[in-house]
């Protein structure tokens, strides 16, 4: 998927799932950019690291991409999803950049309703103390280091995986840690026997 790849565009980068996706390609020395409604605390962030953020969707904020990551919270009728699509341009999901990332490595990956960022972060946090500089991707700030993505040295990746959409069935993990299971996401599994399938 990163083959050849020089400049990513991401389209919903605000979101803490993106945003940490975004930091990781570009300390890895992507060229990255990216575009939302509104800008938060992570475009901020991404800014201060030399990321473009772009305010609003415009089919012009693809005009450098070589591959387009899309949230899953982009409806088909975006404009910079429409030109993509136009220009046939690689367009993959958030969560397919993630299993992308995760699947190369040895990784260790947390899901469940509740707990996932509390549960991703102390097994982070285990591996540092180890000495093993983990790459990580959690839904939230690790208290100790203040971001919610980084990109380590070693063999190991730490994610907390999204299973409302189901994009989580694409990580194939070396540890798969599950918190626990409600009824949650039900609009998108239909039963909660369905979610525990």
């Amino acid at each position: 998927m990163l083959k050849g790849v020089k400049s990513i565009h991401f389209i919903g980068i605000a979101g803490v799932g993106m945003s940490g996706l975004a930091k990781v390609l570009s300390e890895k020395g992507y060229r990255v950019t990216g575009s939302d409604i509104k800008k938060n605390v992570f475009t901020e962030q991404l800014e201060r690291r030399g990321i473009t953020v772009y305010q609003g969707h415009s089919p012009s904020h693809l005009n450098q991409a070589d591959l387009v990551i899309a949230s899953s919270v982009i409806s088909p009728d975006n404009p910079e999803l429409q030109i993509a699509k136009r220009r046939r341009m690689r367009t993959v999901s958030r969560g397919a950049l993630l299993a992308e990332l995760v699947n190369r490595k040895k990784g260790i990956v947390v899901a469940g309703t509740h707990g996932k960022t509390t549960t991703s972060s102390l097994v982070y946090s285990i591996l540092r103390q180890a000495g093993k500089d983990p790459t990580m991707f959690i839904g939230g700030e690790v208290n100790d280091f203040g971001a919610n993505s980084k990109l380590g040295s070693s063999e190991y990746v730490v994610a907390e995986s999204d299973e409302s959409d189901g994009s989580f069935l694409l990580l194939s993990p070396s540890i798969s840690i599950l918190t626990n299971i409600e009824d949650d996401h039900i609009d998108y599994y239909g039963s909660k026997d369905k979610l525990v399938q």
